[in-house]
């Protein structure tokens, strides 16, 4: 099969987050699919078929599970198909048959995702030691995607996290992951973030897209803005424009391809 390796939510490579694109040319099982994704060993690996024309199916997996969304594999394929075929828009259908619409927009990709809700929740100490975390503004839970959200203060503090993952993974159960998140402290941004998921097999994602399902609901309706810029405080770092729309987002991004065979 056709394996691309992209590298997501950067213009250059090597930064950003890089996703395999696999095209297989038979079905393979989803056993088969995680051994890929474990073997490659990115936060994810995507695998695309194209179903009718512009249409695709699209699976996301990590090192260990199969995940319903994924905002930069999602990015990582649409910039294979682009550079591959004529299509200026795509459909991809998710595990779950959401559908996510996909099109090029003056040197870019623009992506509609779904929007979803958050909902109050405690967390544990033990978490906030784990991440270093001492003080925090606010906390929600994602349950469509399985994520606690923290908000701190300070955008430096954010980046100088230093989260004990074991420790980390051991103080709670039944989740995809512990998202952290700042007003910037920057002009060009609005807030920063950063990700991390151990539960799913990778300590932290270098730019995450997917999040912002319910990262962009909570900073718009903070900030009272529809239009914002995040900045992924990772070590490879990564940006993205988003837009809120009530009941769906746009995310905006670019993507380098590094290696296909």
């Amino acid at each position: 099969m056709k394996t691309y390796f992209v590298d997501s939510f950067t213009n250059e490579k090597f930064k950003g987050n890089p996703a395999a694109v696999c095209l297989p040319d038979t079905e393979l099982t989803v056993s088969t699919m995680q051994k890929i994704a474990t073997e490659i060993g990115f936060s994810e690996t995507a695998f695309i078929k194209q179903i009718a024309n512009n249409t695709y199916s699209i699976r996301f997996f990590t090192p260990k599970i199969e995940i319903p969304l994924c905002g930069h594999a999602t990015l990582a394929s649409s910039k294979i198909i682009f550079d591959t075929t004529s299509f200026e828009s795509i459909k991809f259908i998710n595990c779950n048959n959401v559908e996510l619409f996909i099109e090029k927009v003056e040197g870019k990709i623009k992506m509609l995702f779904p929007v979803y809700d958050t909902e109050e929740i405690d967390v544990p100490q033990k978490m906030l030691e784990a991440l270093g975390i001492s003080q925090i503004v606010n906390k929600r839970y994602s349950p469509n995607n399985k994520i606690i959200l923290i908000e701190i203060k300070s955008a430096v503090e954010l980046a100088n996290l230093k989260p004990d993952f074991a420790t980390l993974i051991n103080s709670y159960t039944g989740i995809n992951g512990v998202l952290v998140t700042a007003i910037s402290d920057s002009p060009k941004f609005d807030f920063h973030y950063r990700y991390f998921w151990p539960w799913a097999g990778i300590n932290e994602g270098p730019v995450t897209g997917a999040i912002q399902t319910f990262l962009t609901k909570y900073w718009a309706t903070k900030l009272n803005k529809s239009k914002l810029n995040a900045y992924q405080s990772s070590l490879r770092t990564g940006t993205m424009s988003t837009e809120f729309l009530q009941d769906k987002i746009f995310i905006l991004g670019e993507a380098v391809t590094v290696l296909e065979g």
